[in-house]
């Protein structure tokens, strides 16, 4: 099966969800990064040496000088002067180094700060004596083999290396689900969203129209939407108007159907009380009784036909028949009726065109036609009907010479009880050319009416004879 369009919606949502989720877990790595890259850095500038062994040689100075003074601490760094260890400064208030050697302004600045916070990556001592003076105890960074690595705290023991180095701990595995989480949290609220919102608006549509609200269309609630529910929308709106028409079709069928009977039920009813009147009129009363019931009974098998039409009931018959030659038989029976009202007929027929039909719809249709062009021809002209067979259709054309059809009602004499200003449908009950187009349509043809050059209508009837049987 093809994949529609919410297919791709729905794919395309998914990935931009596991996007969303993928720069979120590397926006939180990426800024862990950054942490541990300025600690890093700000440890590389750094004045001071850092280490395990700065940090041991500055805490054992620091004890020596505060518990034996300055001459403890002289004899302690000179027993110490064979042994490979960081360079020890001892600087007092003035900035001024115990063994008289320069000193860095920028370093011991940075000595005295680290001290006075505590700081134990870079080791910097502050020890006051029982006399008041003040000394800063610490390794300058001058030497590489103090600078390669982060400084390891003392006694950081077996810690993690983020943990002994001084670093931020990276991202918890909690933040990569918290943020996956999220992320599917809020593409399945929009999921969710934006496929109640067409669903509630289908349910109120269908509820309304259930009500009797024929009126009622979905598709301006679907906005920009181009999806198989905004299908679905468009398919509900054709519905709706379909039933409206049909419902709006049927109210103006009975409202005519009772006109109609209305006027031959008056006749009736006067014909009874005259015959009661004057009881010597009797036979012809009698006479105008019978020609009532006849038009009567005529009326109701038409309104029947269109019923059964409009209802598409499976009734009646298919049979395969050739098109040209029911035609041509039609038309050769409508000739003798023409002819006894002074006017004439002419057929004219090519091809053959074979197709599987309902009979008596599409005969009636044909009829229809045909004696409405030889009814409203102009006495001494003739009506033209020419069926012909073309590539995959069949095509029948009546044309009279008639008063024709105002341009605005062609469409309107398909409609059931027309009654036409220039004559046509002025007799009978306008039902034929109502039940003609409906058999055609039937069939999946199409009927359709148009003014000739010189006055007159023409009638075209085409059906498919591609179709193996016609549409139910």
């Amino acid at each position: 099966m093809r994949p529609g369009r919410l297919f791709w919606k729905f794919f395309f949502a998914f990935w931009l969800a596991l996007l969303l989720a993928g720069v979120g877990v590397g926006s939180a790595v990426w800024w862990h990064q950054q942490g541990v890259r300025e600690r890093l850095d700000a440890e590389r500038d750094s004045t001071l040496a850092g280490g395990p062994r700065a940090a041991l040689a500055v805490s054992g100075a620091a004890a020596v000088l505060g518990h034996g003074g300055l001459p403890a601490l002289r004899q302690f760094l000179a027993e110490w002067a064979g042994e490979r260890v960081p360079r020890l400064f001892v600087v007092n208030e003035a900035n001024e180094d115990l063994f008289g050697r320069a000193t860095d302004a920028r370093t011991v600045a940075d000595a005295r700060a680290r001290a006075e916070s505590g700081d134990v990556r870079r080791p910097a001592r502050l020890v006051v004596l029982p006399d008041g003076q003040r000394f800063l105890l610490f390794i300058p960074a001058d030497n590489g083999e103090f600078r390669r690595l982060p400084p390891i705290e003392p006694g950081a023991g077996l810690r993690p290396p983020f943990e002994r180095h001084g670093l931020p701990p990276p991202p918890s595995p909690w933040l990569a689900i918290a943020v996956g989480l999220v992320a599917s949290v809020g593409f399945s609220a929009l999921l969710a969203w934006y496929l109640s919102t067409p669903i509630r608006n289908l349910r109120w549509a269908f509820g309304a129209v259930a009500s009797g609200r024929l009126e009622t269309r979905v598709g301006p609630l679907m906005g920009a939407r181009r999806d198989e529910i905004a299908d679905l929308g468009g398919d509900f709106d054709r519905m709706a108007r379909q039933i409206e028409s049909l419902i709006g079709a049927q109210s103006r069928l009975l409202h005519d159907v009772s006109h109609e009977l209305r006027s031959p039920l008056a006749r009736l009813q006067a014909a009874i009380g005259l015959a009661r009147q004057d009881p010597a009129r009797l036979e012809a009363t009698l006479d105008r009784i019978e020609r009532e019931a006849v038009r009567l009974d005529e009326l109701v098998g038409q309104l029947l036909t269109i019923a059964r039409l409009d209802a598409g009931t499976r009734d009646v018959r298919h049979e395969r028949v050739e098109l040209v030659d029911l035609a041509a038989s039609i038309a050769d029976d409508a000739r003798f009726e023409a002819l006894a009202n002074g006017r004439e007929l002419a057929f004219e027929g090519q091809g053959d065109a074979e197709a599987e039909v309902r009979v008596e719809l599409i005969q009636r249709a044909f009829e229809n036609i045909i004696r409405n062009g030889v009814k409203f021809t102009a006495e001494g002209t003739s009506v033209e009907v020419s069926a012909t067979a073309t590539a995959g259709d069949f095509v029948l054309r009546v044309a009279d010479r008639g008063p024709g059809v105002p341009a605005a009602d062609l469409e309107a004499i398909f409609e059931p009880f027309y009654r036409g200003q220039n004559g046509h449908a002025a007799e009978g009950f306008g039902l034929g050319l109502a039940i003609a187009r409906r058999a055609v349509e039937v069939h999946g043809g199409r009927i359709r009416a148009s003014n000739r050059e010189g006055g007159g209508l023409s009638m075209e009837i085409v059906l498919p004879l591609a179709l193996a049987a016609p549409q139910k």
